[in-house]
């Protein structure tokens, strides 16, 4: 039967790439590549190195076109289901490139587990019925991991839950726990809690890492400057920020 490794390489650091991740890659015959145009290319030229680096020839690369997605659909869940669905499509036509006896891997950033769509859209090729395949998912070193190990700080306090969300759940529902992971906030929606403390990170563990750590109401418009100014300057930005309710105000 066909096989498919889905690795996780971490959150940008060539480094994070653990034990399995590298024998993982070693044991690879096609490596699917979701490319998402040319503004996204060192993401794509990340995977490249890494394959090159820790990779057996003979290989393939087999590139696929990301779909197209509508960020500013009102019915969110119905455009990503949607855009989920049309790049099924594009990776299945690939996976049935694959032989019988052979093994293709997709190179997830992060970890597959956290925010990421590669095991939605697996599932989706798996449920379509036209190829069939094993897959493996290896875990892999997530933006949330990088940013606390960055900031020196643990992720969970004693007695306290940890909410992982997004900017659009936070700026419509606010402070649901008094520890929040936040991913990929566009509109820095962490403006709206003054009395919080934010650890945030953008680009992390490559060389355009940033690092911004405080209570809101001091570096909440410095967080905001850096964003924009970094994604005007290369095209997109990926961040992650812990939002933390500071000690004197904490809930419960």
């Amino acid at each position: 039967m066909k096989r498919l490794l889905i690795i996780g390489i971490g959150a940008g650091d060539p480094d994070h790439l653990t034990l399995q991740a590298v024998k993982a890659i070693a044991a690879t015959d096609m490596f699917i590549i979701v490319d998402k145009g040319e503004v996204k290319q060192e993401l794509v030229q990340l995977r490249q190195d890494l394959i090159h680096e820790h990779g057996r020839r003979p290989y393939r690369i087999a590139e696929a076109r990301d779909p197209e997605r509508d960020r500013s659909a009102a019915a969110y869940v119905e455009a990503v289901d949607d855009w989920r669905a049309r790049r099924a499509v594009a990776c299945e036509a690939l996976i049935q490139e694959l032989g019988d006896d052979e093994t293709g891997a997709f190179l997830v950033w992060g970890d597959p587990g956290v925010y990421d769509s590669t095991l939605a859209v697996v599932e989706e090729i798996l449920r379509r019925g036209n190829v069939t395949f094993d897959y493996e998912v290896i875990p892999g070193i997530s933006s949330v991991a990088a940013l606390t190990a960055r900031h020196r700080i643990g992720l969970t306090r004693v007695g306290r839950p940890v909410h992982l969300t997004t900017g659009r759940r936070l700026a419509e529902q606010g402070a649901t726990a008094d520890d929040m992971v936040v991913m990929l906030d566009a509109h820095c929606s962490f403006a709206a809690l003054p009395d919080h403390h934010v650890y945030w990170g953008a680009y992390l563990g490559t060389p355009d890492e940033i690092l911004v750590s405080g209570p809101v109401a001091e570096v909440g418009d410095r967080i905001r400057e850096l964003r924009a100014e970094a994604r005007e300057r290369k095209g997109w930005i990926m961040d992650t920020y812990l939002l933390r309710r500071q000690e004197g105000t904490l809930s419960g």
